[in-house]
């Protein structure tokens, strides 16, 4: 029996990937939102990302359901916590690009919930 510790792999992280209907819709509005180019496109995904650095992947699902947040009835999976500057003006930035804001604001002087295209909850704050 060998005492030599076998090398681990390599591993990195390398992105984070949502299911959604419509793939190039949901890169459109995070790209803008976090200014991040197109790294890979295929009909049913698209990458973003830029230098190397971890980015975000949007994968077609045909039978894909909408997030009900806050209502349980279709949980969330996942959601993105974004760090701002400023609630509002960010907020209103993000609404204009087709964020929409669910009724539900747990903490909204802290941080504030928002819904992207596809329906997936996702959070911008000041530092948390």
């Amino acid at each position: 029996m060998s005492t030599e510790a076998t090398p681990t792999p390599a591993t990195r992280y390398v992105a984070v990937t949502f299911d959604c209907p419509d793939p190039y819709e949901l890169a459109r509005f995070y790209g803008a939102a976090l200014d991040l180019p197109v790294a890979y496109s295929t009909d049913d995904f698209v990458l973003l990302g830029r230098n190397g650095a971890p980015g975000l992947g949007f994968s077609r699902l045909a039978e894909y359901q909408r997030p009900t947040w806050p209502d349980p009835t279709q949980e969330k999976r996942a959601h993105i916590e974004l760090g701002v500057d400023d609630l509002d003006a960010t907020q209103a930035r993000l609404l204009a690009l087709g964020a929409t804001e669910p009724p539900a604001q747990p903490q909204p002087d802290r941080w504030r919930v928002l819904l992207d295209p596809a329906g997936h909850p996702f959070c911008i704050n000041t530092g948390v």
